[in-house]
């Protein structure tokens, strides 16, 4: 079973996205309908965004990952491909409590697919692979 996200959050970034191709830049109606679904997670996102903080990573299998910087200085995975992330604001609001949809981080994961912003780094599977263990130990 896929994971999505809602159709109204899908839509708005498929909209963005097409103003990008275009313009090359977002509309301030779709920024303020990202302000509105997801308040002030929008805004430090899209600082996330602007700082360069998201890095896709991805290995020779076609398996990727999301690293975001995140505002504390530490750096957080993102799975965008089902809505994951290790921050413990997503499993506390999004997961625990369903009270967002996404944490910052991954909503900045979205944007800067929509805006292309990401950096890129290839690693090899056993580096992608290293990288997922090591974070698994450190959360534990």
């Amino acid at each position: 079973m896929a994971v999505t996200l809602p159709a109204v959050v899908e839509e708005l970034l498929s909209e963005m996205a097409a103003a990008v191709r275009e313009t090359a830049r977002i509309p301030d109606e779709h920024l303020s309908s990202l302000k509105f679904i997801f308040g002030s997670s929008a805004i430090q996102a899209l600082d996330l965004v602007d700082r360069q903080s998201i890095t896709l990573i991805s290995s020779p299998s076609g398996r990727h990952i999301y690293q975001v910087l995140g505002s504390s200085g530490k750096t957080y995975t993102c799975l965008a491909s089902c809505h994951y992330c290790s921050c413990p604001a997503f499993a506390f609001s999004v997961l625990r409590k369903s009270e967002s949809l996404l944490c910052k981080h991954l909503l900045a994961v979205y944007l800067g697919q929509v805006m292309r912003t990401c950096q890129q780094l290839s690693v090899s599977d056993k580096q992608l692979t290293d990288m997922l263990l090591i974070e698994k130990k450190q959360e534990a």
